[in-house]
């Protein structure tokens, strides 16, 4: 295994790892996420909601084949991130609850940029 593919791996195990492991938490109401939750202003329904996609983003990134559900699936992903950061900024939470989603969006960004060409979209050029 060169290092391309091991970073790769890497970054897409733990952006896995991350997101099914919150997912699961989320889907199983966990007090300290409903709890988190309600302190960024969200409504409780939004934990299971949230719950669902998480796991499936974090799911649909591993599977072998469907690159284009692999490129929405790091889309949510990172709109996710981006927002957790943002709501953490908005309600005004410590340095450390804003920057953390950002540090994991860089781990995604490594994930998405060094997939394998089998787990790329190629490009379609239609001609009329």
């Amino acid at each position: 295994m060169n290092i391309r593919n091991a970073a790769y791996w890497s970054a897409t195990a733990l952006t896995s790892f991350l997101f099914v492991s919150g997912g699961i938490s989320c889907l199983a109401g966990m007090p300290w996420n409903i709890q988190g939750f309600t302190e960024l202003g969200y409504p409780v329904y939004f934990v299971s909601l949230l719950g669902a996609w998480k796991l499936l983003g974090g799911l649909a990134i591993l599977v072998p084949r469907f690159p284009l559900l692999k490129e929405w699936a790091y889309a949510g992903i990172a709109f996710d991130l981006v927002c957790a950061s943002a709501s953490h900024l908005a309600v005004g939470h410590t340095a450390g609850k804003i920057v953390a989603p950002m540090i994991i969006l860089g781990i995604v960004a490594v994930s998405w940029a060094l997939r394998l060409d089998e787990r790329t979209v190629r490009p379609v050029l239609v001609m009329a």
